[in-house]
């Protein structure tokens, strides 16, 4: 039996309509906290610092960079455009549930990352449940063209996700200096979604298309 309902497509659906209030809250609320108050509590610090508290692999999803607008922007706009889409295939439940583990696997595979190298930065963003969004969407609907940004023609959805997935592990792996971006809590999402996917897809190959 398919996991997925038959449903008249929301363009703005319910889960995703609230975590993008919640994001936005969250963020206007850091601001308000100028002297780092909040935003100290709430990021994801290593397990290793005495910032460190469990709660954060949950909350650090709901928090953004308070320097500017381009963080929250981007990643609220990614959950909207792909997000929508796949809550009215899953349904609210499904998809909630889906987009928490991502967030939860990409803080798992950042703070085991960051054990390993020694770092001791936090970390704040919904970026990771987001990653996890796209590769699902991407392994769902893999033929759907998209347009990105400077380049003229459109590409498959695969293959911005496999060229997203290429990039992190790149930046993760070369370690520029001055490179803010938490690259392998991006691949942790991902990756977490994918495997989410292949799971509730076991029995229901004809759902990948």
């Amino acid at each position: 039996m398919s996991n997925f309902r038959q449903v008249r497509p929301d363009n703005f659906p319910p889960v995703v309509k609230n975590l993008i209030i919640l994001n936005v809250l969250v963020w206007i609320a850091q601001l308000v906290f100028k002297n780092q108050f909040l935003t100290e509590r709430i990021a994801l610090w290593p397990v290793d610092s005495p910032l460190f508290e469990p709660y954060q692999i949950f909350t650090h999803m709901f928090a953004h960079s308070q320097y500017g607008l381009f963080h929250i922007l981007f990643n609220m706009f990614m959950l909207w455009m792909f997000g929508k889409i796949l809550e009215n295939v899953w349904g609210a439940k499904r998809f909630l549930t889906f987009y928490l583990l991502c967030g939860i696997g990409a803080a798992a595979a950042h703070l085991l990352i960051q054990h390993f190298t020694g770092g001791y930065a936090s970390v704040v963003g919904a970026s990771g449940a987001i990653f996890g969004v796209f590769a699902a969407f991407a392994m769902l609907f893999p033929n759907t063209e998209m347009y990105i940004m400077f380049i003229p023609v459109p590409i498959k959805a695969k293959w911005v996700a496999i060229g997203y997935m290429a990039f992190d592990l790149f930046g993760g792996i070369s370690n520029v200096p001055g490179d803010n971006i938490a690259h392998f809590a991006h691949l942790g999402g991902a990756l977490t979604g994918v495997i989410i996917v292949l799971i509730w897809n076991k029995t229901n190959k004809k759902t990948l298309y």
